[in-house]
């Protein structure tokens, strides 16, 4: 069974509402006040609006929710980059403080180099020494006083290491010069210093190495030099004299052939002569002697600790 509802306004304060039943078999009739109708219908579009706004202000605080959960993520991501950057530019810096004291400990040998400036420069250091905490001012003036006292680090260095290197390229150029090789491969037969003389019971100071070698071994320049002697001398039988520069100079004795001139430049392994047994020379062998400032000293203090292989 069912209604029909037929809406009648007979009046202004009422609303009539008929209700028929669908066979027809009977009707009721409703009459309600119009005001109260009018309360109860605006009361339930102010409670649909409120429910949408809240819905609506429900759904913006959901998504503004999930927007912030996002961005501090991304924060706490940058944070922890932060930090980390700050932690590897107090390692640089705490690397360039080592380097400062590196080149000090490699310059101090060599002393000052002409017209440097670098003593004057100030010798500071830095870098932090616990876990690095966030500035409560803003993280990124500290990151930018860290990233700016790291540059002005580096460029306090830049002249150091180019100090530096014109020091070691002086010095490196004076090491090659330096006779360093040994001339001939071969067992050392008599040492520098004073011995007992091979043709006597006399004691006398021996000037050189003499170096155990066959006939005709080649004797190879142990470094740079230019020929400043080369023929006959007295007791050292034929022999060679290379100018090394600074003063040092090397002498070749007993030789059985000499293959340079004077004046002529020569390399470091270039053939100067060959062994032999001329002038004061109980056998085959080599005289090695270096001198300088005209006075003989031990060569074993530019010689490496074992006869050159190569």
């Amino acid at each position: 069974m069912s209604w029909y509802v037929a809406r009648q306004n007979r009046g202004r304060l009422f609303h009539h509402l008929l209700l028929v039943r669908s066979n027809g078999a009977g009707s009721r009739a409703l009459h309600l006040p119009r005001v109260g109708t009018c309360i109860v219908a605006a009361a339930l579009g102010v409670a649909v609006g409120a429910v949408g706004v809240a819905t609506a202000d429900y759904l913006t605080l959901k998504r503004q929710a999930t927007t912030l959960a996002s961005v501090q993520l991304k924060v706490d991501e940058q944070r922890a980059l932060i930090e980390t950057f700050q932690k590897r530019i107090g390692d640089v810096r705490k690397e360039i403080a080592t380097w400062k004291e590196l080149h000090a400990r490699m310059a101090e040998p060599f002393g000052p180099e002409s017209g440097s400036r670098l003593a004057a420069q100030p010798a500071g250091i830095g870098g932090g020494t616990g876990s690095v905490r966030p500035d409560p001012e803003g993280e990124h003036p500290v990151i930018w006083q860290e990233v700016e006292a790291l540059a002005a680090s580096v460029l306090e260095e830049g002249p150091r290491v180019r100090a530096l290197e014109r020091t070691v390229s002086s010095a490196g150029r004076m090491i090659a010069a330096m006779p360093s090789r040994w001339p001939v491969r071969g067992a050392v037969n008599s040492e520098f210093g004073r011995r007992k003389s091979p043709w006597g019971e006399a004691i006398e100071h021996h000037n050189g190495l003499d170096i155990a070698a066959n006939m005709s071994t080649p004797v190879k320049a142990p470094a740079a030099a230019t020929v400043v002697f080369a023929g006959s001398g007295g007791e050292y039988g034929l022999a060679v004299i290379l100018d090394h520069g600074n003063e040092v100079k090397s002498l070749y004795g007993h030789l059985s052939r000499i293959h340079v001139n004077v004046g002529q430049r020569v390399e470091r392994g270039f053939i100067v002569a060959l062994t032999g047994n001329t002038g004061r020379s109980s056998g085959p062998h080599l005289h090695y002697e270096v001198q300088v400032k005209g006075q003989a000293v031990n060569p074993r203090a530019f010689l490496w600790n074992a006869p050159d292989r190569s």
